[in-house]
């Protein structure tokens, strides 16, 4: 059985390192993007070589659009010269960061960064990747708990969230004559250096514990093995769902 190559964006830290690693540990090879921190990348690679999987980084702006069709043409390019074989089996494209402000407080930047990162390279990535991805493949979109409940002060990020699991719902639709499903996966509080890692924060800690049922808040390790197990040959008929992870916050 020949060996599964996964491309992640952002899989240099936090939620994606550990699909990554999940993912590799279920004998998958990795092909991920990173922004700028090149050390972290490194580490990433020898992790997963360790594990007897291949790993390759290269650079993606997720803020520049035209930077995930470069990321994509370079991720081809490797595995064609690798494996006389441009394609791969997985897209998860997790990439992305947080802005806080109200609704009256943001600024035109703000919300353009917001689209550009979470939903027009979203976009545009995977389009370029399409003619890439094997038959019978995945697509992984990762959205977030605040696509469901509302918070004060995350609204523009948000919005390009519930983009996110809309885009998800139409690349099922339009990929099910390839069987290529696509599903939404929206992770709840995670204690990551997301958005400048509050959520690591005692008293934030505290609060998010008290509205989510299993009583703490989430970890990384909580989120790539859902991931890895949509990426598995169990998950197949699961297809244009938004699966969240949150632990039961605010349910």
């Amino acid at each position: 059985m020949s060996t599964k190559t996964a491309i992640i964006t952002g899989g240099s830290r936090g939620l994606g390192r550990n699909m990554a690693i999940s993912l590799a540990k279920k004998g998958v090879n990795i092909v991920f993007s990173y922004h700028t921190n090149v050390a972290k990348a490194e580490e990433v690679i020898e992790e997963i070589k360790g594990l007897g999987q291949d790993a390759k980084a290269f650079q993606f702006n997720a803020n520049d659009y035209k930077s995930g069709q470069t990321f994509i043409k370079n991720a081809t390019d490797y595995l064609n010269k690798k494996n006389n074989n441009p394609n791969f089996d997985f897209l998860i494209n997790n990439a992305g960061t947080g802005t806080f402000n109200l609704v009256q407080d943001t600024s035109e930047d703000q919300f353009n960064d917001m689209m550009n990162i979470h939903l027009k390279s979203v976009y545009f990535i995977t389009q370029s990747a399409l003619p890439y991805l094997n038959d019978y493949g995945r697509i992984i979109n990762i959205s977030s708990g605040l696509a469901r409940f509302s918070l004060p002060g995350m609204s523009a990020y948000a919005i390009m969230k519930g983009g996110i699991e809309v885009f998800s719902r139409y690349l099922a639709k339009e990929l099910g004559s390839r069987k290529i499903t696509a599903n939404t996966v929206a992770p709840g509080a995670i204690a990551t250096d997301f958005a400048g890692g509050s959520n690591k924060e005692e008293d934030k800690a505290k609060t998010i514990s008290s509205i989510t049922a299993l009583g703490r808040v989430g970890e990384a390790e909580d989120i790539g093995g859902v991931v890895a197990f949509l990426c598995s040959k169990d998950a197949g008929w699961i297809n244009g769902q938004r699966i969240e992870v949150s632990g039961g916050m605010l349910v």
